[in-house]
């Protein structure tokens, strides 16, 4: 029976001193790239901006020409902004969700 207790005692201390490391090699990381996560973060926050007003411009755009070549009982132009709102922001969390996997 202590065999078995002190197995689950090592193997506790072993899963403590895995997540420890892990935590310490996060916090060396962020160390080094202190200088870099300013502009890092800005270039992010205009990479992700861009990303969803492009799609929603260009859906736009696109509206308003098939609105004026076939008008319709219902709008073009909201419906691609909507879609393209949508890419846009499918879009943005790809590339958010890439570089975080990265780091």
């Amino acid at each position: 029976m202590a065999e078995y207790h002190d197995k689950d005692a090592g193997k506790a201390a072993d899963d403590l001193v895995r997540q420890i490391q892990k935590k310490e090699m996060r916090k060396m990381k962020a160390r080094q790239e202190q200088a870099r996560s300013i502009w890092f973060g800005l270039g992010m926050f205009g990479m992700v901006g861009w990303s969803v007003t492009i799609p929603a411009l260009l859906g736009v755009a696109l509206g308003v020409w098939i609105d004026a070549r076939w008008p319709g009982p219902f709008s073009w132009t909201l419906m691609l902004l909507v879609g393209g709102l949508l890419a846009g922001c499918i879009n943005a969390w790809y590339w958010v969700e890439r570089e975080r996997k990265r780091r």
